[in-house]
């Protein structure tokens, strides 16, 4: 198949315009506005998209355009999933545009109830499916990219006897049946595992913000002046004394526990992002771009630890917050382009069809 570079890009922007509606609703999370406008689908009574621009005041604001950022990338995906369907012979890739369609519909959907029915669990499902959505953008794009049906090319035009041809084609037909199984080695499943990690880590993230006005811990790196926390009920009264003398809202242990949580998954990641890309620049064979990949996963993961420090020393200050989801979508989108490439070709060896490799079996039989 020839890759349509016009759906590619067009699949990068509506993942670019994704990745701002996300940053979007974290600053309607970390401002508090969610209930700003308290209507929906219209906007206090008008049609969303004919809300007078003299009223884009204060929450509002926020609010209001967060819906119309929603709504373009609701018709991106609708261009999207009908572009898809049309062009691309794929079976499986026109499936993936009509779920990217569905997903975005029903996220539309949980966007309007969190307002009509004030539900704090149904804002954090909104968030995790946003991430989960852009991660589906992200695997398409790769999907309709050049990489993605020319990795092995350059073996094997330098292969003239077909060899490489021939173990390329066969790895791809057994792909095709069975691309990923749990006998796959440790450099298959690693990234995937702390692809999953950062999902988590993002959910975890989500509930901390919809579930508390202020943040619980307002220290770092301790917590409370402890490694770990007293969250003893003579500890809570006092450390809610000292809150409420600062007009910041009550903690329970639930809620700190949940803030220790998020801390140890940040620990967990790290060292799985930097494990991994160390073992890659440790293995001879391994992929030039996803050295590169991984490089950027250790750049973002600097940057975000960075972030949630500086939210934490902030009191969860709006833009900071902000920049501190964004860059974890980030990672979460890399992780899961690092995935998606272990696992269509099996290992990171399977990626650099090596001519001298492709050629051992020839010279083996003329021996």
């Amino acid at each position: 198949m020839i890759p349509n570079r016009a759906l590619n890009r067009f699949v990068w922007l509506t993942a670019t315009a994704t990745l701002f509606l996300i940053c979007s609703g974290g600053m309607v999370t970390s401002k508090g506005v969610g209930l700003a406008v308290p209507d929906w689908p219209s906007t206090f009574g008008y049609n969303m998209f004919l809300f007078p621009f003299s009223q884009w005041v204060g929450g509002i604001f926020f609010e209001h355009t967060h819906r119309l950022i929603a709504s373009a990338v609701g018709l991106l995906t609708v261009i999207l999933a009908l572009w898809l369907w049309r062009t691309d012979p794929r079976r499986w890739m026109r499936a993936l545009g009509w779920i990217a369609l569905g997903v975005v519909v029903f996220q539309g959907v949980l966007g309007g109830l969190r307002v009509t029915m004030l539900k704090d669990e149904i804002g954090i499902f909104h968030a995790c499916l946003a991430q989960a959505f852009l991660g589906l953008l992200v695997f398409i794009g790769l999907a309709t990219s050049r990489f993605w049906e020319s990795a092995g090319a350059s073996a094997v035009s330098a292969d003239p006897r077909g060899v490489a041809r021939r173990q390329t084609d066969a790895l791809r037909t057994a792909h095709a049946t069975a691309p990923l199984s749990w006998t796959a080695p440790l450099s298959v499943w690693l990234p995937i595992a702390i692809t999953l990690s950062i999902f988590a880590q993002l959910a975890l993230g989500a509930t901390m913000r919809h579930q508390h006005r202020d943040l619980a811990i307002l220290d770092f790196p301790l917590a409370y002046g402890r490694v770990i926390p007293d969250v003893s009920a003579d500890s809570l009264v006092t450390v809610n004394r000292w809150r409420e003398a600062r007009a910041l809202s009550e903690v329970t242990a639930a809620q700190i526990w949940l803030q220790m949580a998020h801390r140890f998954g940040a620990l967990v990641i790290a060292a799985g992002v930097i494990g991994y890309w160390f073992w890659l620049r440790g293995e001879p064979d391994s992929n030039a771009r996803l050295k590169i990949l991984s490089t950027w996963w250790v750049i973002f993961l600097v940057t975000q630890i960075t972030l949630g420090a500086w939210t934490i020393w902030s009191n969860k200050a709006a833009d900071i917050a902000t920049a501190h989801v964004a860059v974890g979508a980030t990672m979460l989108t890399i992780g899961i382009a690092l995935s998606a490439c272990v696992a269509r070709f099996g290992s990171v060896q399977a990626t650099a069809f090596r001519p001298q490799e492709a050629r051992q079996p020839e010279e083996a039989h003329a021996l």
